[in-house]
């Protein structure tokens, strides 16, 4: 018996029967019992050896019908019926259990396509799948039988929850007696003789519409065809006509850039060619005239160690509230001169959550000061902090490379400063000089376009943020300046001359804007510190021998329009070319009190051509005779000069009255090239459309090649272990070697990690600061359009030192678009510099000494140690408790009695 004997209630499951005889059985049976009662069903006889049967209908009352188990089914007893012959009754008993009992399963389950036997479903595929349940535990594939309509659908599988069957390859009738609506087949299946399940409607896809419209879509389609045959030639034509219309509009397009590139090339080498005669005649003026305006030591240390102080106790030599405090002070000097106590020290500020960021910065900086005269005991003291700090970040599972980025630590703060007091004469007898020159380029191209007064925008720029972007129309000039007396009188070395200076200016200048570049031209030999203040002048424009003219930013003809007012430019008061002009001190309210009086009254001549300057803004205008009323300029005091003014102090002063002046502007809706509202809406329209500043592109290339000359000659000066026969610093290599060793240590092979330790802590902790901030070396004023333009250098010598690769895109700044090609070119000079360095012969302890020996007696009186020693101390006394507690569980400390001697020092102080 083949595939064991099973059956569902229902019955008509085929079963196989091979043996012997079957072809002499007049009529065999198989029978199943269930509840003592036979079922039976006829079999046919194939041949002598096969027969087939079919399973029995066996009635099971519905309550009983929850006792199939779906799974293993219910075992009941099975044989033949064959002309009584009993051994094939009973077949499981009478073979001694040796063939198994039948398995009645439940009736299998098939599923409708919808919620009732009428869904249509839509045959698309090659197979129809129709889903159920327990499908085949008791049947096969030969049981079932599956009908669409009045054909057959080949049954191919048959699973626990599927069954699969090929369809005829054209839609069948509906069978014989079906009278649905639909004209679709009827799916059916059927399981055995008398089990069936009507599944639902079969429609095959898209054979609907074509049975029903298939001519009209043949025709359709050969209409469509043609048509669009048609529309393919034509656009095909218009397509050959634009493709050549726009061949010849992009190489017309081609032709524009060429001549643009042309154009741009012949503007920068004009305008290099004039920028390097007028830089040219600058060098041999500051030959001549006593050099490049350096700071002092003092002031230039003071600057990068305290920045953001403007006054700093160490400076003051005489502090009387400090004598009483002398013993204390020279006892704890002994204590900061203990290398354990210092160490000890600056662990236990670090070491406390309290202690900020600015703290860290000014204790490093007032222990440099403090130590100023021993530097070889402050060189011990920092390599002993970095070895510290390196050890810390390795420990610290801190990826090397970060190590000296950010100033978090005492010891990177005083790296910064031990360079910035070692480095000074490097920077007086070679850095410097390039570095100027970069100032003074930047400034005069910057200065011979529009430059924006109130939001600091030029046509000559680097930076895209301080790009006009727009097109200004102006006219170059040259004004004859002269100067007050009183002023003249006061340079002493009589180097400032009487007579009239031409000054390049712009008929969009504003009067401040002409006072500025008019002192810059006078007094070109002078540091900024000692020169007087644009602000402290009036401009006035003399025409013959008694008209003059008091020019002003703002007064009564200053244009408004819609609440705006524009500041007064020359071209506003129609100063022609060649002009004379004298920059007298601030007129007197007596001036203002005459001025007023002229708006009001007609009754003098000299009035009357008040008001007719004052209405007829597009005409020429009148000049004011003043000279009855006073016959010079009234006096400035002597008291404020800025020539007796404290330098510092007065350029700071000054830098804050210039921003408060910015920002009146800004406030009270006053505008010189650009609006406000025009700025924003720019800003609106640039995030919408990304090409309007690449638009302008061409001008910060311009820029850009106009001074490549001078950021060369920098970089190539600070990565040239010689230049210009000036050799490497000692602090330089003795500091380099020392992070080769300690990454030897450490087992550091990474190149990378090394470079980037030598990049942050020299070129990105030191020289960026000071190509950033050139004011911190020079007596200069850096306008913050020169100082955006800095920013942009800066940023283009950190990306040189880096070592990862910057993959530039359409959003990339173009800050760094524009010297994309030049950082791979000096990427190697950073590399070939540290290369060099490396290759140096090593420098002696001898004669690293003997330097540091010889900078510490050059510098030990330029600042008030005791007055660094206080500030100390206070850090002493505020973190005393933890201080005290480092200090005894110490060893070392211990045995030296430091915490004692920490003690006395507090009471010395107490009792003062």
């Amino acid at each position: 018996m083949r595939n064991g004997p099973r059956g569902i209630p229902n019955g008509g499951i085929i079963i196989t029967v091979d043996g012997r005889g079957f072809d002499v059985i007049a009529e065999p049976k198989m029978y199943v019992e269930y509840d003592d009662v036979e079922f039976n069903s006829p079999c046919f006889v194939k041949n002598d050896t096969r027969m087939e049967c079919r399973t029995p209908e066996i009635l099971i009352p519905p309550e009983r019908e929850r006792e199939l188990d779906p799974t293993n089914g219910m075992n009941l007893m099975y044989g033949f019926i064959m002309d009584n012959v009993t051994s094939v009754r009973n077949l499981p008993q009478n073979n001694h259990n040796s063939l198994q009992y039948f398995s009645l399963f439940p009736d299998p389950e098939y599923y409708a396509f919808g919620e009732d036997d009428d869904t249509v479903k839509e045959y698309k595929s090659d197979y129809l799948t129709i889903n159920g349940a327990n499908l085949d535990r008791a049947s096969q594939e030969l049981d079932v039988e599956v009908r669409i309509g009045d054909e057959f659908c080949n049954v191919t599988s048959l699973s626990r929850s599927q069954l699969t069957c090929r369809p005829p390859e054209e839609q069948p009738s509906p069978a014989p007696g079906d009278k649905s609506d639909t004209g679709l087949p009827l799916v059916v299946v059927k399981i055995g003789n008398k089990l069936e399940y009507r599944i639902g409607r079969l429609q095959y896809s898209g054979l609907s519409e074509v049975g029903a419209f298939n001519q009209q879509l043949i025709i359709g389609l050969s209409v469509g065809a043609v048509v669009l045959i048609i529309i393919l030639i034509v656009c095909l034509i218009v397509y050959r006509q634009k493709s050549n219309q726009n061949s010849r509009v992009l190489k017309n397009m081609q032709e524009q850039m060429d001549v643009l590139e042309l154009r741009v090339a012949a503007e920068c080498k004009e305008a290099f060619a004039e920028l390097q005669t007028e830089m040219t005649d600058l060098t041999s003026d500051l030959i001549g005239a006593g050099g490049i305006p350096f700071l002092d030591y003092r002031f230039y240390t003071m600057k990068i160690l305290f920045p953001n102080m403007d006054e700093t106790s160490v400076l003051q030599m005489e502090r009387p509230d400090l004598d009483r405090k002398e013993k204390g002070l020279k006892i704890f000097n002994q204590l900061i001169l203990n290398k354990t106590f210092l160490l000890l020290f600056i662990r236990t500020l670090e070491a406390n959550r309290y202690f900020s960021m600015r703290d860290r910065v000014n204790v490093a900086s007032l222990i440099m000061v403090a130590l100023q005269g021993k530097m070889e005991y402050c060189s011990d003291i920092l390599k002993t902090l970095l070895a510290e700090l390196i050890e810390r970040c390795i420990d610290g599972k801190i990826h090397p490379k970060l190590l000296f980025r950010r100033t978090e630590s005492v010891a990177e703060k005083m790296l910064s400063s031990w360079f910035t007091f070692l480095l000074y004469k490097f920077l007086k007898e070679c850095a410097g000089e390039p570095l100027y020159m970069l100032f003074r380029a930047i400034k005069q191209q910057v200065d011979k376009g529009p430059v924006d007064a109130v939001f600091s925008e030029a046509r000559y720029s680097l930076s895209e943020e301080k790009l006009i972007r727009q097109s200004i129309e102006y006219k170059e000039m040259t004004v004859e300046v002269s100067m007050c007396q009183i002023y003249l009188g006061g340079g002493g070395d009589g180097t400032v001359e009487g007579g009239e200076t031409p000054v390049k200016v712009l008929d969009c200048d504003t009067i401040s804007q002409v006072k500025e570049k008019a002192l810059d031209a006078i007094y070109r030999y002078y540091p900024y510190s000692h020169r007087p203040w644009r602000d402290e002048l009036d401009l006035e424009w003399r025409t013959g021998t008694s008209g003059r003219l008091i020019l002003y930013d703002e007064d009564s003809t200053t244009r408004a329009e819609s609440g705006w007012k524009r500041l007064n430019t020359l071209s506003h008061y129609n100063v022609p070319d060649m002009a004379q002009l004298t920059l007298i001190p601030k007129q007197s309210s007596l001036y203002n009190y005459m001025s007023m009086l002229s708006d009001k009254s007609d009754k003098s001549h000299h009035q009357n051509q008040h008001h007719n300057h004052q209405s007829q803004q597009h005409q020429k205008y009148e000049t004011l005779n003043l000279s009855k009323f006073s016959s010079a300029s009234p006096p400035l005091s002597r008291a404020t000069s800025p020539l007796n003014h404290d330098n510092d102090a007065g350029v700071k002063q000054r830098q804050r009255d210039t921003q408060s002046f910015d920002n009146n502007c800004r406030n009270n809706k006053v505008w010189h090239l650009v609006r406000q509202q025009e700025t924003e809406q720019r800003e609106g329209e640039q995030r919408s459309n990304k090409m309007v500043s690449e638009i302008y592109l061409t001008r910060l290339l311009s820029t850009k090649l106009t001074l490549q000359k001078f950021v060369d000659d920098l970089f190539e000066t600070i990565f040239s272990i010689a230049h210009r026969g000036s050799a490497l610093p000692l602090a330089i290599k003795y500091m380099f070697d020392f992070l080769d060793d300690q990454a030897l240590q450490h087992g550091i092979t990474d190149p990378e990690v090394v470079h980037t330790w030598k990049s942050n802590s020299l070129p990105l902790r030191f020289w960026v600061n000071l190509i950033k901030n050139p004011n911190f070396v020079f007596d200069i004023h850096k306008s913050n359009i020169v100082d955006a333009c800095l920013s942009v250098v800066a940023q283009t010598f950190m990306d040189s030192c880096s070592t990862s690769d910057h993959r530039l895109g359409k959003d990339s700044p173009s800050s760094k678009l524009l010297y994309a090609k030049d950082i791979p070119i000096y990427k190697e000079w950073v590399d070939r510099y540290y290369s060099d360095i490396k290759m140096m012969q090593p420098i002696s302890d001898q004669d690293m000494n003997a330097m540091l020996a010889e900078e510490s007696r050059m510098h030990a009186s330029e600042f008030n140690t005791m007055a660094a020693l206080a500030e100390l101390y206070g850090y002493a006394f505020k973190y005393n408790d933890q201080l005290i507690l480092a200090l005894e569980e110490d060893e070392f400390s211990t045995k030296q009695r430091l915490a004692y001697k920490l003690e006395q020092i507090h009471n010395i102080m107490s009792n003062d």
